[in-house]
Parts: C-alpha cells; structure tokens; sequence
C-alpha cells in the first residue's frame, strides 16, 4: 500500500467513524455493564452516539442506516423486531427538533437534553415491551441505566468532538 492509499483508507476511516461505530455497537450488543448492590447496570453507548451525531453532524447517519441498525440489534438483543428501531428514530427526530431549534450549541444544553431524551425514550421503551410484549425488565434497571448513560455523555461527546475535528482538518486538506 502507498502512502497516498493509507491516508485514503484512514481519511474514509474518520468520515464513517459514526457508521462503523453504530453498526458495531448493533452487531455486538456492547454495552459496558457493571454490577452495583447486586443489579446490572449499564451504559447505553448506542444512544449516545445516535444522539450526538445527529444533533451535531445529521448527514454522517441516515435514518435508513439508524432504523436498521434497530432491527440488527433486535436481533441480537432478543427484542420483538421494531423495538429499537423505533426508541431510535424517536432519539433521532428528538435531536433534529433540538438542532433545529438551538442557536447556540453548548455541551450543557445537549446535555440536559440528551436526559429528556434518553427519558422519553426509556418510558416508550418500557411501556411497549412491558404492556404490549409482556418482556420482563425492571424499570429501577432501565432507569439507573438511563442515568449512568446520561453521565457518561459528556465524556463521549468531547470524544465525538475531536473526531469531527480530524475529519474537518481531513477535509480541508484535500
């Protein structure tokens, strides 16, 4: 391989990062869980980076891509197929209305955003799979969850913001 084939390979890296990293978040099911006076917990990564992408960059994610993203990980979930998919082009059309309507963007704003929305979607979620599906999960679970993915985003979302940063600088080179 040239240099010139590399830099290629890694500039096509940095623009799909957002892809790659909701399609391998999807295939796997990677959550980082931990346990916590004897329940499971953990982060829900794949809100965050649906959250953050299309608030900040909606053209790297389309909702096409999102939606099936939703059905792969039902798949590996074990959901009814359409569950996630629908708890994510709900995230999405929640981030689009803030983007929309956000003049000035700042990390706290998203942030106390990013909790209404992870809120919202946490009740649809528990409502259809426990009314309508009769899955058992544990609302405190999913709650606790939802938190501990709310605190974690600021810490994704500088993350999110030094690869835009790249691909910007990536951009401008050529």
């Amino acid at each position: 391989m040239t240099k010139s084939n590399i830099k290629k390979l890694y500039h096509n890296f940095i623009h799909t990062f957002p892809l790659v990293i909701l399609f391998f978040l999807a295939f796997t099911g990677f959550d980082l869980s931990f346990f916590l006076f004897g329940n499971n917990y953990y982060f829900n990564f794949i809100y965050a980076v649906i959250f953050y992408w299309v608030l900040k960059k909606p053209e790297r994610l389309g909702y096409g891509l999102i939606f099936l993203s939703g059905i792969i990980n039902d798949i590996v979930q074990n959901f009814p197929i359409g569950i996630s998919s629908i708890n994510y082009l709900l995230l999405c059309s929640i981030a689009a209305f803030i983007r929309t309507r956000t003049l000035m963007p700042s990390l706290l704003y998203d942030w106390i955003f990013f909790l209404i929305a992870i809120l919202i979607i946490s009740s649809v979620n528990y409502t259809t799979l426990t009314l309508i599906f009769e899955y058992p999960i544990k609302y405190e679970t999913l709650m606790f969850s939802s938190f501990f993915s709310f605190l974690i985003y600021p810490i994704l979302s500088k993350l999110f913001d030094r690869i835009t940063l790249i691909d910007l600088r990536e951009e401008s080179a050529k």
